[in-house]
């Protein structure tokens, strides 16, 4: 595995190159593929790295500005997708009404949108290890805000439900091609770092995208939503376009065809290690989608908790989840190895899944909403230490291929969640026992595979974090 001492330009003490819109070299920092003014000082590292210490006047001036905007770039792309999944929830009644469909044709919208998300990866990765990242993840921002302009012209629930796949599959580009990114950038405890911050942005997103939607909705109906993320994506688009800059050179790229994307996504799988660290993270990811599908339910209906109730608590179960995320960035990574703290999370999910498998089949007896609650918020936590860690050690192990493994790691989060997420309702709506007992065989599982398959005692002399 690499070594952990930060990005690879940092290391070879040389700034890398990017290209820009006309394929031009162009020199750029550590903090990546954005452009920096000629006449500027070059920099090797963004603001908040240990490698800007010594910098001082312009040159940290222009770090900052540099690690901010590769921040809100990538940001921006990886918040993209659960924006336009989440704005939409609070304006399915009236796109069932407006488009005189069953409601259970309208939810098929969001599931078109979410198997566009999970389906487009696996496409969007191999094409930019091939062709590099800036023109796949161009070419998917147009075709999303094209995708996403029609659903706002809709006239029926068909073409509405058609359209909706292919903006999951375009806004795909945005989740794997940032992963991409930052796996050209980074090495190490600093890649581990920059997945930190982007759960951040990707933790607040979903929060706050249903309130803005209804609020949306106070000014226009339920195709202003769809206009609204159509000017998100413009926006998002222009900015690509003129910041982001070319990550992957071509020396490093891919150039055979399918046969050789497969081939490659093979002996991606074939690796033990990278496979573990993929599906623990996907396992993960569905003890995530279980609470997702299944708190509304359990809060409001089994604990008798008002709307207002569960918008709080699951507000607060993000902030959880974004400031333990940032103690690992800011405080764990490069302190403590990355599997040791991945270790940690992962039991940590454990114990908190058992503690509500306990409390939700009555071992305690009665139990009110607050210990409930409480189990809830120390496993979304968790989710911390967990997710950008397992992609962090994922990615280090495929220098030569980040396109198709973070399509790979996208994929696997998403179907296992989307297999996962169903099962907490199958035994009725006057029980969250399927909840629990759905997260503590996905918990279970996630920490068989990392110690079965990562084994990361191997790793125990190594910088890049063992255990």
């Amino acid at each position: 595995m690499p070594d952990s001492g930060g990005s690879r330009a940092q290391r070879a003490h040389i700034p890398t190159t990017g290209t820009g819109a006309d394929d031009r070299p162009v020199p750029h920092g550590d903090a990546g593929a954005l452009s920096v003014d000629p006449a500027a000082p070059q920099v090797t590292a963004p603001a908040g790295l240990p490698e800007t210490a010594g910098l001082s006047g312009p040159a940290a001036r222009t770090a900052r500005r540099t690690g901010l905007l590769v921040t809100m770039v990538l940001g921006g792309l990886t918040a993209l997708p659960p924006l336009s999944m989440d704005m939409y929830l609070p304006a399915l009644p009236a796109v069932t009404d407006s488009l005189s469909a069953p409601a259970a044709t309208i939810q098929l919208t969001l599931t078109a949108c979410l198997a566009g998300m999970a389906l487009g990866q696996l496409v969007v990765g191999p094409m930019s290890d091939r062709w590099g990242r800036r023109k796949p993840l161009l070419l998917g921002m147009v075709v999303y805000v094209l995708a996403t302009a029609i659903c706002a012209l809709a006239p029926s629930a068909e073409l509405l439900i058609g359209f909706r796949l292919l903006q999951g599959l375009a806004g795909a580009a945005g989740i794997v091609i940032a992963r991409a990114v930052v796996r050209d950038l980074y090495d190490g405890v600093e890649m581990a770092r920059f997945f930190s911050t982007l759960m951040l942005i990707s933790g607040v997103a979903p929060v706050i995208a249903p309130v803005i939607g209804g609020q949306v909705l106070r000014i226009t109906d339920w195709r202003g939503i769809f206009v609204v993320l159509t000017v998100v994506g413009i926006v998002l688009t222009l900015v690509v376009w003129k910041w982001l800059h070319e990550t992957l050179p071509p020396a490093d790229r891919h150039t055979g065809g399918v046969a050789d994307a497969l081939r490659t996504m093979r002996g991606l799988l074939a690796d033990r290690v990278f496979t573990g660290y993929m599906v623990a993270g996907g396992l993960a990811f569905a003890v995530l989608f279980a609470y997702i599908a299944a708190s509304p339910f359990v809060v409001q209906e089994i604990y008798g908790a008002s709307p207002q109730t569960f918008s709080l608590l699951f507000g607060l179960n993000s902030i959880g989840l974004i400031t333990v995320g940032q103690i690992n960035g800011k405080l764990l990574v490069g302190r403590i190895s990355l599997d040791k703290v991945l270790g940690f999370g992962l039991a940590v999910i454990v114990l908190a899944a058992v503690a509500l498998l306990l409390m939700t089949t009555g071992v305690f007896g009665e139990v009110g909403l607050v210990p409930v609650a409480a189990g809830l918020f120390v496993l979304m936590s968790a989710m911390g230490l967990a997710m950008p860690n397992t992609n962090a050690q994922a990615l280090m192990r495929t220098k030569h291929a980040a396109g198709s493994a973070s399509a790979l790691l996208g994929t696997s989060s998403f179907l296992i969640g989307a297999v996962a997420s169903p099962l907490v309702g199958i035994a009725g709506e006057d029980t969250a026992v399927p909840m629990a007992l759905v997260q503590v065989v996905c918990a279970v599982a996630a920490v068989a595979c990392f110690l079965l398959l990562c084994r990361p005692w191997q790793r125990a002399g190594r910088e890049a974090g063992g255990l």
